[in-house]
């Protein structure tokens, strides 16, 4: 980390510490510092050594930039700017303090209990908001882009200690003239968060990002994904053949009308499933709101300072793994 601490520093960048490293990246939180002793902390993502000088990923890892550079929504993290140092593209990012969805899944399985039924709908309609503005983007021309997230998963949501819940990662995204990964020959995604669709390598549309958030639903009222096996294969047999219960009968106090909204959004016919993440986020604030005082991102906030035992976790910005080919017979 020395060398590398040395080379952003020439750009105002000073690396102090690495927050997450897997797949394709490595990231670090990092002040940047301008004139005036100015210092603002940011999330510093760049392509791992061994695959900077790879064209593909370079090109995976710019298209991913140029995307998200105008997705500017409280829900998603935004992107501050790209750059090129010692032979190696790096983003700079907004810095969420706070956990992912997969620590605070972690965190109550280790106190064995249940993430209250309001918050995880609440969480999981703020996705669906951030889907709602990435799907309906349009480039400076009138164009829809077209943006399919394609790794919907509790790795790639945070959730901001005063509450704030933002998608990240859009590093297998894809859209208008951004699609480096063929479908129909690779698998984007991980296995136990895929839409039928992906897992049985076909074409997909934004409706493919609803299964899976019905799968984070599912999970974060469960403990648990039902879809996971620890075979990668099995996982994604899951998706497409394994029965889908009555989710009432695992946590009874899941009521009908949330029961109505997971059966639609877990709808293997993407025809039957919710058309768009606008309706799903309908549907939820529907049921959040209609009859009631509903939850809140500051009391989101307050019972994830509670539940975390006000520890200074920080969530890292996630990094992506390559997609899974096609397999051969």
């Amino acid at each position: 980390m020395a060398s590398i601490k040395h080379v952003f520093s020439e750009i105002h960048y000073e690396m102090t510490r690495k927050i997450a490293d897997g797949g394709m990246g490595v990231v670090y939180e990092a002040h940047q510092r301008g004139s005036g002793q100015f210092k603002k902390v940011v999330a510093v993502k760049l392509i791992r050594e061994e695959y900077s000088a790879i064209e593909e990923f370079q090109k995976n890892f710019i298209g991913e930039a140029r995307l998200v550079a105008d997705l500017i929504h409280t829900n998603i993290v935004q992107t501050y700017h790209l750059g090129q140092v010692g032979g190696q593209y790096f983003m700079v990012m907004e810095f969420v303090r706070g956990v992912n969805l997969e620590q605070f899944l972690e965190r109550h399985r280790t106190l064995h209990q249940l993430i209250p039924i309001d918050l995880a709908a609440f969480i999981v309609s703020r996705i669906a908001r951030g889907l709602t503005y990435a799907h309906q983007k349009r480039d400076s021309e009138g164009r829809l882009l077209g943006i399919v997230h394609r790794d919907i998963g509790p790795k790639n949501v945070l959730v901001a200690y005063e509450g704030d819940v933002k998608l990240t990662d859009f590093g297998i995204a894809k859209a208008l003239d951004l699609m480096y990964n063929e479908e129909g020959k690779v698998i984007a995604g991980k296995d136990e968060y895929l839409s039928p669709e992906q897992a049985s390598y076909a074409v997909t549309d934004a409706r493919a990002d609803l299964f899976p958030l019905g799968i984070v639903l599912t999970e974060l009222l469960l403990g648990k994904n039902i879809f996971r096996s620890a075979d990668r294969a099995q996982s994604r047999r899951n998706i497409l053949t394994m029965p889908i219960p009555q989710f009432s009968t695992l946590r009874p106090d899941i009521d009908p009308k949330l029961e109505a909204i997971i059966q639609k959004a877990l709808q293997r016919d993407r025809d039957k499933r919710h058309q768009s993440a606008a309706e799903f986020l309908t549907e939820l604030e529907i049921y959040l709101y209609s009859d009631r005082y509903g939850p809140t991102n500051e009391k989101l906030g307050v019972y994830l300072k509670e539940i975390m035992g006000h520890r200074e976790l920080i969530a890292p910005t996630p990094t992506t793994r390559p997609p899974t080919p096609t397999p051969t017979h």
